[in-house]
């Protein structure tokens, strides 16, 4: 397959970051980095040249000598062209120290002066190549970057190999890259060094499709554009970056059911062996392009006689996958199937789909192909597509209802019932289930422009409201217009103020006022009659109340869960089932717990309700998370995550979990950036709820990492936030004994007691049991720093058994790394006339976490063990001066002085603390009357112990 040389990009457009190959990128790196050499290898348009650049101008640095050359088929059969490029600008700087046969050989051939040829100055030629490399690596080392190896001029490739073989331990490394289809790498390897590490470039995911499609500039595209691109790319990032040129270039976009334009220099790559097939074979090939799943037994029923044969044929040239193990027929890429299929007329693609639409065995393709070969309105043809996508409903499949809604409404006469708006809402509906926010909300608001009937007009909004997510503040000045067109009806007023509660929830960061709309969404919902909107209204309302500790949250979720059921509301990640989940984990019923979000996550898998899948599969993550079963919940974290960064929904909130679950056992730094991802996500969302989650979850990555000063400065901020949203149930965030363990580090026992005595009473009065022991933790650590040895122990020992029993995994094992480590606390530092304390061992604490694959915590006990008791040594308390100034100050301002006594900038501190340089300068323009001084200079002096004049 040979890339046209009219499509390949410019040097200067290639992006600075490698992007999908990062991983890739970093273990060619650290390979050049050894002193070894690297082949990149895989298909046409991967990326090789892109990455092989990249390496080279990373790795190819001014103390090194770089020589470069870029093969083209075209140029392959001139003998020794790669070698001119490679030698031709140092071949003076070589000559005059190489023996007097090779420097003539070598001149020769690369000059074109005389008749230098392999087969006459074999010998010589290899000689010099090799004693040239030597040469040069003797000022220093050398790097040989080879792009398209397989284009190499047959004399340059054995020269370079026999030198390559011969190199040893001079300093020349190759950075060389291959253009291969298989694995058949290894037969280029010859021409590279013993230690070359050969790396294969596969196809990019859905969202380094994205990522790259959005560098290039080739936005906004929708995400089932994008998921088209990649399917029809199949990941090559060449192909996706022409495609997405295509779509941009288009007057108009793809209708539902068609494929993607494929411009012509794609056409022409991946076509140009059709020539060699008959028409009738094209045409049987058209019919399996057309095809969901091709077979020969449908190629058969459309009309294609001699579909063996033909296929076959077609097989032979590399148009189609050879599989004898399935049925189905394949082609050799998506993109010959979108290409051959484009290249067809119009009148010849509707003869095929209406073979189709009686050959294919399937409900849902025959309704498909029946409409693709329909032109205008046909009543029939839209009742049969809207009785299709009724039934891709039932099987799970809401994106492919959505594609048939479409159809269905263009084939819908305007004056039929229903009309074609309410199939295209209905398709809206679908694309929602299915995670397609951006196509539902493009099709309710081409609604909005026709529809004058309240109920088409509210359910439109509502579809709008939905594809916003968690953004509810950019759709804010809608509500006003809602209201409006649901006049006095209940049924219409229910689903409006069901948002509302939403509204109140994410905007105004108002419990209270989202728990008064739920309650009368469901009222009204109950007056109109409209079950699905009561239940979903009372499931929210039990939510909300459970977060905020109320006393009725239990009988709410009674009422929630009481007959009669509605199956979707069921299952819905904002359902009744997702609020008794709550309620089970925040009551530490964790058995429980993972049985039902595990049954809710099997049915919604079953539905294919994408949004709720994302939510159950953090929710179930959480469970694990919270049993010590860490590396599982680092699995599902991060399963979580890719669906949520590929349909674009939930993404802050599964950033949120994935960073708690590296940080127990992945890789910290991991964790404290998707914190800041996801803290990023809830300020441009405006969601405070999950700003709240966001800092709690970098808080406890900090506290992992070794900083407990960032660790309260986070936690602080979870503190304020709650207290203003009105959550008062610690079972939520489970923040609070990180703060006060965090708290004791930095040397401040006193607030950290006070945080404990003020979670313990929420906590006692709705009987969080794993909380309170948690808070007997932290508690156990504030006594010791205030000496209470003993009785700490004691508390420790105690409270490792409860965490224990209650199944909380990796709360017990820190709570007997807390103890190992107060017993080497104890042993370091012997105090006169107390009782000795066990002698301190890590060995307990390793079992516990080694059991929950915790490895950031079991990397913390085999350092604290491996540096024996001598290390530990007790929290550093800050300077007394400062502590004693600062006590007057409210909390905020003494998060922002103290960052100015660690000398921050006011940006450093407003990103740390997620608030504007505004809010900084105004806060410290109080704290600077408050204390009596003039600067930021007077601040630092505090922190140093030192008296301001």
């Amino acid at each position: 397959m040979t890339v046209r040389r009219d499509f390949q990009e410019p040097p200067r457009s290639r992006p600075d970051l490698v992007i999908g190959r990062e991983d890739l990128f970093t273990s060619a790196r650290e390979q050049l980095g050894r002193g070894g050499s690297v082949l990149l290898h895989g298909p046409a348009g991967i990326g090789k040249s892109t990455v092989l650049r990249a390496l080279a101008a990373d790795y190819g640095g001014a103390d090194r000598t770089v020589l470069r050359c870029s093969a083209t088929e075209s140029e392959s059969h001139l003998p020794f062209l790669a070698l001119a490029d490679l030698f031709g600008l140092v071949l003076d700087d070589v000559s005059g120290a190489l023996p007097g046969a090779q420097r003539t050989a070598l001149e020769s051939a690369l000059t074109g002066r005389g008749e230098s040829t392999l087969q006459r100055d074999g010998l010589a030629l290899r000689l010099a190549v090799l004693s040239a490399l030597r040469v040069l690596a003797a000022k220093g080392p050398v790097l040989v970057v080879a792009d398209d190896l397989q284009w190499l001029d047959a004399a340059s490739a054995e020269l370079l190999g026999f030198a390559a073989r011969r190199l040893g331990d001079t300093p020349v490394q190759m950075l060389c890259a291959v253009r291969t289809e298989g694995q058949e790498y290894d037969r280029h390897l010859p021409a590279s060094p013993p230690d070359t590490l050969a790396v294969r470039l596969g196809p990019l995911n859905r969202a380094q499709v994205s990522a790259l499609l959005d560098h290039r500039g080739y936005t906004p595209l929708s995400r089932s554009t994008i998921r088209d691109i990649h399917r029809t790319s199949g990941g090559n990032p060449l192909f996706a970056l022409e495609l997405g040129r295509a779509l941009a270039e288009s007057p108009a976009r793809p209708r539902p059911g068609e494929p993607l334009p494929v411009p012509t220099s794609l056409r022409a790559l991946v076509l140009s062996r059709l020539e060699m097939l008959s028409d009738e074979a094209r045409r049987t090939l058209l019919v399996a392009s057309a095809g969901a799943r091709p077979t020969l037994a449908l190629l058969h029923a459309a009309g294609r006689e001699h579909a063996e044969a033909e296929t076959a044929r077609a097989a032979a040239l590399g148009l189609l996958a050879t599989d004898p193990e399935a049925p189905a027929l394949r082609f050799a890429h998506p993109l010959i199937s979108a290409a051959l299929y484009a290249e067809a007329p119009a009148q010849e693609r509707r003869a095929v789909h209406a073979a189709l639409s009686t050959a294919a065995s399937d409900p849902i393709e025959r309704a498909r192909h029946l409409a693709l070969a329909t032109t205008g309105t046909d009543p029939d043809v839209a009742a049969r597509l809207a009785e299709a996508g009724a039934l891709a409903r039932d099987r799970g499949a809401p994106s492919v209802a959505a594609s048939l809604g479409l159809l269905a409404a263009r084939h819908t006469p305007a004056d039929s019932t229903p009309g074609p708006d309410e199939r295209r809402l209905q398709a809206a509906e679908d694309a929602i289930t299915a995670g397609e926010a951006d196509l539902a909300r493009d099709i309710a608001r081409d609604v909005l422009t026709r529809a004058t009937v309240p109920t088409e007009r509210v359910r439109a909004w509502m579809v709008v409201i939905e594809a916003a997510g968690q953004a509810l503040g950019d759709v804010d000045a809608v509500f006003p217009q809602v209201l409006a067109d649901a006049g006095d009806d209940p049924r219409l007023l229910a689903q409006v103020h069901y948002q509302l509660a939403w509204r109140g929830l994410v905007v105004e960061g108002d419990f209270a006022e989202a728990r008064q709309e739920a309650a009368h969404a469901a009222e009204l919902a109950a007056r109109g009659g409209d079950r699905r909107s009561e239940l979903m209204a009372l499931a929210f309302q039990a939510s909300t109340e459970t977060l905020m500790g109320h006393p009725d949250a239990p009988v709410t979720v009674k009422r929630a869960l009481k007959e009669p059921q509605d199956p979707y509301v069921a299952c819905h990640h904002n359902g009744a089932g997702s609020a008794r989940f709550r309620w089970l984990i925040m009551s530490d019923q964790l058995p429980e717990a993972r049985a039902t979000i595990t049954a809710l996550l099997r049915e919604v898998r079953r539905r294919g309700m994408v949004e709720s899948e994302v939510h159950f599969l953090r929710f179930l993550a959480d469970t694990e998370l919270r049993s010590g079963h860490c590396g599982r919940a680092l699995d599902l974290a991060r399963e979580s995550l890719r669906l949520a960064r590929d349909s674009g929904i939930g993404e802050g909130a599964s950033a949120m979990l994935a960073s708690l679950a590296e940080a127990s056992a992945g890789d910290v730094d991991r964790a404290l950036a998707l914190a800041r991802e996801a803290a990023d996500h809830a300020e441009v969302d405006g969601d405070q709820m999950y700003l709240s989650r966001a800092l709690a979850a970098l808080g406890y990555a900090q506290l992992v990492a070794g900083d407990p000063a960032a660790t309260v400065r986070s936690l602080r901020r979870v503190r304020e936030l709650e207290q203003g949203l009105g959550i008062n149930d610690p079972g939520r965030g489970r923040w609070h004994g990180d703060l006060a363990e965090a708290l004791v580090r930095i040397g401040e026992p006193g607030e950290a007691q006070d945080v404990i005595d003020t979670t313990r009473a929420h906590a006692l009065r709705l009987g969080r049991q794993s909380v309170l022991a948690v808070l007997d933790r932290a508690e156990a650590l504030v006594r010791a720093a205030r000496g209470e040895h003993e009785a700490a122990v004691v508390r420790l020992t105690s409270v490792q058994d409860r965490l224990g029993r209650l199944g909380y995994g990796l709360e017990e094992a820190r709570a007997a790394f807390a103890l190992a480590r107060l017993r080497a606390q104890a042993a370091a530092a012997p105090r006169a006339g107390a009782r000795p304390l066990p002698g301190p061992s890590y060995d307990e604490a390793a079992r516990l976490f080694r059991r929950c694959r915790a490895l950031p915590w079991l990397r913390q006990v085999d350092a604290a063990a491996t540096a024996g008791p001598a290390a530990v040594e007790p929290a550093a308390a800050a300077p007394a001066v400062a502590l004693d100034a600062l006590e007057g100050l409210a909390a905020m301002e003494r998060q922002v002085a103290s960052l100015v006594m660690e000398g921050a900038t006011n940006r450093e501190i407003a990103a740390r603390l997620f608030i504007s340089v505004k809010t900084v300068e105004a806060t410290l323009t109080r704290v600077y009357r408050k204390l009596g001084i003039r600067s930021r200079v007077d601040i630092v002096r505090l922190a140093a112990g030192r008296r301001t004049t």
